[in-house]
């Protein structure tokens, strides 16, 4: 997502603290990304600036021996950037994309789904619903504005029974963009009895779900995403954040979370530093190797229908 007022990092942190009042340094570099999937990378090229494109990020996340990333774009599909990474960056590193149903494709518009279907290398995995365009203005002024709604009069707009249709059809992952935590209340439910098999909660408590909905959201089988870019809060409310994140996920279960890092903003880490920073300092506030290997591989993984790693 857009980073409007971006985080204050100097450069990769070396070591980290469990949280702003606990002061014990955890080594970031400790946490190996083996087998880790990014479900929310932000590249270039893009009309904001990004800090590395498509084919960089995928060499990058290869070498960091990370199993697989899903570009985001806010604006256009990215089914076509990840075949094109696939070819130049070869085995060994899955690249997956998607489409924002946001204004620039037409709002709810199953017709571009239909299509990104189609495209070659079949890398479309995701379809959110609208983030910048959202009903939902949480990051944007009170202004007037063009928005996509995506739930009316307590039901979900007629539009999405189609897309709902090709989700289930084609075993996308269903995401609920910038939606309200009410609006995905909603639209969880919706989505299931169509047949949906795979949904997120996209960044759920960003957008101000408190613990009682996201255990409402994972008892109706959706997952709950966590991302480390929380947009424009400092480092030390970032920590402050994570070590929210990671009692949540003690509470509900690591079984209903993904975690990813939301990055790829000029001034911020890059997309594998972030995970790996992520990780310790989740860990650093009590999640366990094996609620790890949940969010960060397993969970993932079987969203996007990838066999289960040793």
């Amino acid at each position: 997502m857009i980073n409007k007022a971006g985080l204050l990092f100097a450069g990769i942190v070396l070591s980290l603290t469990t949280s702003v009042s606990a002061q014990k340094t955890v080594p970031a570099d400790t946490n190996s990304l083996a087998g880790v999937i990014d479900f929310h990378c932000h590249t270039g090229p893009d009309i904001s600036v990004r800090s590395i494109n498509d084919v960089e990020l995928a060499r990058l996340a290869k070498k960091d021996g990370m199993r697989g990333i899903v570009l985001k774009n806010h604006y256009t599909m990215t089914a076509d950037r990840a075949q094109v990474a696939m070819q130049e960056v070869g085995g060994g590193i899955e690249v997956f994309g998607g489409i924002v149903l946001n204004r620039s494709v037409g709002g709810i518009n199953a017709e571009a789904i239909k299509r990104m279907i189609q495209i070659e290398g079949h890398r479309g995995k995701v379809v959110w619903l609208p983030t910048v365009d959202a009903e939902n203005g949480f990051e944007h002024a009170p202004d007037p504005r063009q928005f996509v709604p995506v739930v009316k009069d307590g039901k979900p707009v007629p539009e999405l029974a189609e897309v709902f249709q090709l989700i289930a059809k084609n075993n996308l992952v269903f995401e609920t963009g910038h939606s309200s935590p009410q609006e995905s209340l909603i639209l969880i439910p919706a989505a299931k009895q169509a047949g949906v098999k795979n949904i997120v909660v996209t960044h759920a408590m960003l957008l101000g779900a408190t613990l009682g909905q996201v255990k409402q959201m994972a008892a109706m089988g959706a997952i709950i995403e966590f991302c480390f870019q929380p947009a424009g809060l400092s480092y030390a409310k970032n920590l402050a954040t994570i070590a929210n994140y990671a009692n949540v996920i003690k509470t509900v279960g690591a079984e209903h979370f993904i975690i990813d890092s939301d990055l790829g903003q000029k001034n911020n880490p890059l997309h594998p530093d972030g995970m790996r920073t992520f990780i310790a300092q989740l860990k650093a506030n009590g999640l366990t190797e094996h609620d790890i290997d949940l969010i960060a591989r397993k969970n993932p993984a079987k969203l996007l229908g990838l066999a289960p790693s040793n």
